[in-house]
């Protein structure tokens, strides 16, 4: 290669002065072939030809560790070849007499030549979102837990929002989608899914040949189409992907610490709307939350009724009073014992119902062989059967308030059994809460029985002010007295 100022003046006197190149050559002092090769503009001196090497080192077993990377792309990720336990084989097996860092190289070629590109995509407003599951862990009641991560993602403005589930079941699915919604106040005219088992039945991808049922009904509520990504497709839908990963490190770090999965869903939005509000993503004309005020106003319209996904079906309730759903077994009032209720249950929370009626509500468990009972149901029946009360199970395993549980155990350690049962039927007539209060102050003066309670309940009630009743009903006089002095006095006669 020549200086770019030898190769001006080659041009100079070949083009401008009308050399020969064996003149060029004598009056330079170079080269004919030199200036063969740069007289014409043909060649240039800064641009450098591309050279074919050999690698006597790592030619021999190219082929080996190019289909060692080829058969990983069926194997799970985390059980691939690295560049480290290849370089173990290859000295194992094949002699091989290099360096790791020669085969680090190797490896980082050979993945290059295998990288597919992708077309990027663009959508209009409202057209399109994209949903996918991710996993986070945090510590719930200070017990290290897995959550599992519903992330949506409008693909116009790349508006986020992720709710946490203890589940990946079908109700957390159909409850993402309706709380996702709701979060943004209208629905796209498509979503894009991977081939979850929890909305596709048969078939996978574009080949998809029936979706789930509660799915389907889902897609019919809401009036928007899905649309299954190939398999090992993640450039399909990038910004869910994408969203799952920085969602992860931006709520989760440093793991939350939180009562409940309602305080969790509260952080989670609180960060996505920070998000939208501050976000502005590198090569977009518009911020995060400008594009998203352009797109709501194209999302279809929320139907005037919410989408229902709880897990419903129906129970026979067994004479001990318990309901079965999901393998655990939960306590509805007595008098249900033998009738059919409805079970509701909800990613959170379980729901019975008897005849439209809501008769008890619990905390979603999906441990099974559970069972769980509220006291209270048993109240009428206990009433009755004072000797069952010292192995009720009702008051043993279910939890009490504080005053009412320190009374139980006063009252059966003196085996006053129907004391209690005293005391249980007024919690009939004045309620728990009453009942609980009454039991507080009788303890504090040190006197428990059905009696101090129930007068302290009568106090209670008799103490309440009387509502006023100036100004309600017809107005009346108030009578002249004098005209009955003077009936007395005779003046009437």
């Amino acid at each position: 290669m020549i200086d770019i100022n030898l190769y001006e003046q080659i041009r100079h006197l070949y083009s401008v002065e009308g050399m020969s190149q064996r003149a060029i050559a004598r009056e330079l002092g170079i080269s004919r072939n030199t200036v063969r090769r740069y007289c014409h503009g043909e060649h240039v001196p800064w641009e450098k030809t591309p050279r074919t090497r050999s690698s006597p080192v790592t030619d021999p077993i190219r082929d080996i560790v190019a289909k060692w990377l080829k058969e990983d792309k069926d194997a799970p990720c985390k059980q691939r070849h690295t560049a480290e336990r290849i370089h173990q084989l290859l000295v194992a097996d094949h002699n091989f007499a290099g360096g790791k860092s020669t085969i680090r190289k190797l490896v980082k070629e050979l993945k290059a030549e295998n990288v597919k590109a992708f077309v990027p995509l663009e959508f209009d407003p409202g057209e399109a979102a994209q949903v996918d599951w991710g996993e986070a862990t945090f510590y719930l009641a200070g017990k290290k837990t897995t959550c599992y991560l519903f992330c949506y993602r409008l693909c116009y403005s790349s508006a986020p929002f992720v709710v946490p589930f203890p589940s990946q079941r079908q109700e957390a699915f159909l409850a993402g989608h309706v709380m996702a919604f709701n979060f943004f106040g209208g629905v796209p005219k498509r979503i894009f899914y991977d081939n979850l088992k929890t909305a596709v039945k048969e078939g996978w991808g574009r080949y998809v040949k029936a979706e789930q049922s509660s799915f389907v009904a889902l897609r019919g509520h809401y009036a928007f189409r899905s649309v299954f990504c190939n398999p090992r497709a993640a450039n399909e839908k990038g910004l869910v992907e994408n969203l799952v990963g920085l969602k992860r490190r931006n709520i989760f770090v440093p793991v939350p610490r939180v009562d409940d999965y309602n305080q969790l869903q509260q952080e989670t939005s609180r960060r996505c709307l920070q998000y939208i509000k501050h976000h502005h993503i590198r090569y977009k004309p518009l911020s995060v939350q400008d594009a998203f005020t352009k797109e709501q106003a194209h999302l279809l319209p929320l139907p005037l009724r919410e989408f229902d996904y709880a897990l419903t079906t129906t129970a026979a309730v067994q004479l001990d009073g318990l309901a079965k759903f999901q393998g655990n077994r939960y306590s509805v009032p007595i008098h249900l014992a033998g009738r059919r209720v409805t079970i509701k249950g909800h990613p959170l929370k379980v729901d019975i119902h008897y005849r439209g009626d809501l008769v008890a509500s619990y905390e979603r468990c999906y441990r099974k062989g559970q069972t769980f009972m509220q006291a209270e149901h048993y109240f009428p029946l206990l009433v009755t059967k004072p000797r069952s009360l010292y192995n009720a199970a009702p008051l043993k395993n279910a939890s009490l308030p504080a005053a009412f549980a320190r009374a139980r155990d006063l009252l059966l350690a003196e085996e006053k059994d129907q004391e209690l049962a005293k005391i249980i039927k007024l919690t009939l007539i004045f309620g728990l809460e009453a009942v609980e209060t009454a039991l507080a102050q009788a303890l504090t003066q040190g006197v428990v029985n059905a009696e101090t309670v129930r007068y302290l309940l009568d106090q209670s009630q008799t103490s309440k002010p009387l509502p006023s009743l100036l100004g309600i009903g017809p107005r009346v006089e108030p009578p002249d007295l004098s005209r009955y002095d003077q009936l007395l006095g005779g003046a009437g006669r």
